[in-house]
């Protein structure tokens, strides 16, 4: 039986129906990068090539501010809910069937942003380019799971985010000198080129990472059931609450700091950009620190400790700054609790993950979708927070920060209890 049923997947899937073996994955490991950093970085493509351009899409389409914010409301919800999605097809049918799926719906709905003639088809066109997107973010993250397992695992992550990490920070440079040559519709007609080259290279290159062995063969009631048991997993929800909750202050810091660093310190667009570059250099300098160093030498819980304690004594001082305990400290030293607590995403997020996946071989797509779900409804629920207060003070923005390192230690400490782990529970040999 078994022999009858892979040759059926075999010929669907000409050579893609058994995961790669540790010799080839040597010989095309820099290509794999390459494919999943790609499809890591094309949602933050798809949210930032486009901030430049929302102020002429508002003129252009004769809509409101507040009503274009919503196209990337629509995107980020879309990442959202997609992602609980495309993780669990792809643990029924494999991770290229789904992802080819995904990518070519990606390039439709781009494709129809760039001709929307009214607002609100463009609103309903990135709902739709946000669910799409959302299968490289979760496949890409289940395909580790799949080739790779405890430190190897940590240290893709960890080259992952100096892909996922420069994305954001590139991509509204790249908006804006695609705005020289063209409108705001051109980018989304760069972002269609990029969905078809993306296509054709995970078309031609990247194999079937799933065995037809290892899939689940059930439907949409036997995938909650799956999910229902990943999250009666303690040490597994434990692990993803509090990387929610590490991306949360994450996203408090994306949406509040333009307004903190230019408004209230009085800092120029160029001085904040530069800012904001050298923090995102700090998170990657991290991460690979955390890949190129520390794993394979010290515990990855020891390591995503270490992370979260930074977080919360960098959230701290900052509160103390902004609430104005040491007087008007000035930019400088609010920018250098910025770049702490930035920087020390890079030891927390990726370890989260792989701490979480290595518990979750039979169900990566699922479990993917539920770290990514996770991360974007935890962060979309505390960025709108950090203006509560009004615009005359940085204070909530810190808050929020505290509050939401403070929750991720908790679930680190209350629900992982990584004392009680054995080191092959963390796979750390």
């Amino acid at each position: 039986m078994p022999e009858r049923g892979q040759t059926t997947e075999e010929h669907r899937i000409p050579k893609a129906a058994e995961p790669p073996g540790p010799a080839a994955l040597r010989r095309t490991g820099a290509l794999v990068t390459l494919v999943l950093g790609g499809l890591t970085a094309v949602p933050p493509l798809s949210m930032d090539m486009y901030l430049p351009a929302l102020p002429e899409v508002t003129d252009a389409l004769h809509a409101p501010a507040a009503t274009i914010q919503l196209t990337l409301t629509a995107c980020l919800l879309g990442m959202a809910l997609g992602q609980l999605v495309v993780g669990p097809m792809s643990d029924k049918w494999g991770r290229r069937r789904p992802l080819l799926i995904g990518l070519l719906v990606y390039i439709l709905a781009t494709a129809i942003c760039a001709f929307a003639p009214t607002a609100e088809l463009l609103i309903g066109f990135r709902l739709l380019q946000g669910l799409a997107g959302a299968a490289g973010i979760v496949i890409a993250r289940a395909i580790v799971r799949d080739l790779y397992d405890g430190v190897e695992m940590a240290r893709f992550f960890s080259t992952l985010m100096l892909i996922s990490g420069v994305a954001p920070v590139v991509a509204p440079l790249i908006g804006g000198q695609v705005l020289r040559f063209t409108d705001w519709r051109g980018i989304f007609v760069v972002l269609t080129g990029v969905g078809i080259a993306l296509t054709l290279l995970v078309w031609r290159r990247l194999p079937e990472t799933l065995a037809p062995e290892k899939r689940h063969s059930g439907g949409t009631l036997e995938a909650l059931r799956t999910m229902k048991s990943l999250l009666a997993d303690r040490v597994f929800t434990g692990y993803m609450i509090a990387g929610g909750f590490a991306f949360a202050a994450l996203f408090a810091y994306i949406s509040a700091s333009p307004f903190v660093i230019q408004e209230i310190y009085g800092a120029s667009p160029q001085t904040f950009s530069l800012l904001f570059g050298v923090n995102s250099v700090g998170l990657i300098a991290a991460g690979q620190l955390n890949g190129k160093v520390l794993v394979g030498r010290v515990s990855l819980n020891k390591v995503l400790a270490s992370g979260l304690t930074a977080i919360t004594v960098a959230a701290t001082a900052l509160l103390l700054m902004t609430s104005g305990v040491f007087g008007d400290v000035g930019l400088f030293p609010v920018a250098a609790g910025l770049f702490v607590l930035m920087s020390a995403m890079g030891l927390a997020m990726p370890n989260t993950q792989s701490l979480a996946l290595t518990r979750t071989p039979h169900a990566a797509g699922s479990a993917s979708a539920l770290l990514g779900t996770t991360s974007f409804l935890i962060g979309a629920i505390a960025s709108p927070l950090v203006g509560i207060a009004g615009e005359d003070t940085a204070v909530p923005m810190a808050v929020v920060q505290l509050v939401c390192a403070l929750a991720a230690i908790a679930c680190f400490v209350g629900l992982c209890r990584p004392w009680q782990q054995r080191p092959t529970e963390e796979a750390d040999h």
